[in-house]
């Protein structure tokens, strides 16, 4: 059974994610992941569990729309004047975010609700959206600068197959060094 992609619903579609988004983090804190049922987590959230199943599937993909709601972006980021400290500063606070325990559980459970894929590629877009406000900054100081696919596949890839796989060793340096190996690339035509 394919569910259809979660996208931000407006009305009482909206109050009831956010209704059941809340009862999942609540619930998981207070009692645990391996104790959460879909009945409880309807419980919580004031609504039945025929409608977690009928807009989620099963707990699975409930907590994998849980995960990857909480990857998206709060705010744009931070502006440090060059296209350099931008990116250093981009990467550390992904690489920190996502290389905490919580972080890893839920790139996770991101991946492990999504037999089509959806969750990655939305997270995916996360990460290119952020990163392409970083390069239209840099573009509108005159700084040259790789495309945002150079930049995923140069900072954000081997972050990100270190973090699920190889998780010693992600410090700040190692974000900056990636970023700094991503900037000699030779910058993408102006067009």
């Amino acid at each position: 059974m394919s569910r259809r992609p979660m996208v931000r619903p407006g009305g009482r579609s909206a109050r009831v994610q956010e209704a059941v988004h809340t009862a999942v983090r609540e619930l998981d804190a207070e009692v645990g992941r391996s104790a959460l049922t879909v009945p409880l987590v309807a419980a919580r959230a004031g609504v039945t569990p025929s409608t977690v199943y009928r807009r989620w599937g099963d707990l699975q993909e409930l907590l994998s729309d849980v995960a990857v709601e909480h990857l998206r972006p709060d705010a744009p980021p931070e502006d440090h004047g060059s296209l350099a400290a931008d990116l250093q500063h981009w990467a550390e606070q992904f690489l920190e975010e996502m290389a905490s325990p919580a972080g890893r559980s839920y790139v996770r459970d991101a991946l492990l609700g999504d037999p089509d894929g959806d969750n990655a590629g939305r997270c995916s877009a996360y990460a290119a959206e952020q990163l392409q406000i970083v390069l239209d900054r840099a573009a509108q100081r005159g700084e040259p600068a790789p495309d945002v696919e150079t930049l995923l596949d140069r900072i954000v890839a081997p972050m990100t197959y270190r973090i699920l796989f190889r998780p010693d060793g992600l410090e700040p340096p190692y974000a900056h060094r990636l970023v700094q190996e991503a900037l000699e690339v030779p910058a993408a035509p102006a067009g």
